[in-house]
């Protein structure tokens, strides 16, 4: 399934600061923990709890957060459907990552174990 140019688009210029509290009430209100969220981020991205809240108060969008990054290199073992989007198919770099991140935080909503979230650890 291929993304839209403005689909894309409004995925770079989102700011990070403003989903992250969903990620948050996401997990919470399942029993995860936000320690577990940041624990996935960090796989996923590099990305220190001290290197995280300077991102979020910083207001950076999702394109200078993903650029920051250092992906995880198993991370194109991120695989399924998340939106409505079959996350291999997607063509654009960044709103593969961004998903990747969003299927992170539904899994880890969802009780997936973190041995089988965190892929190839």
């Amino acid at each position: 399934m291929t993304t839209t140019p403005e689909h894309d688009a409004r995925i770079a210029k989102m700011i990070f600061a403003s989903v992250y509290p969903h990620y948050v009430t996401k997990v919470e209100s399942k029993g995860r923990t936000k320690a577990e969220l940041h624990h996935v981020i960090k796989w996923l991205t590099g990305f220190d709890e001290k290197e995280l809240k300077k991102l979020i108060d910083e207001k950076v969008t999702f394109e200078t957060f993903f650029k920051r990054a250092k992906l995880n290199p198993n991370a194109e073992l991120i695989t399924g459907v998340i939106c409505g989007y079959r996350i291999e198919e997607i063509e654009n770099p960044l709103t593969k990552q961004a998903r990747y991140l969003d299927k992170l935080v539904d899994e880890l909503a969802k009780g997936r174990k973190m041995e089988k979230i965190l892929r190839g650890t």
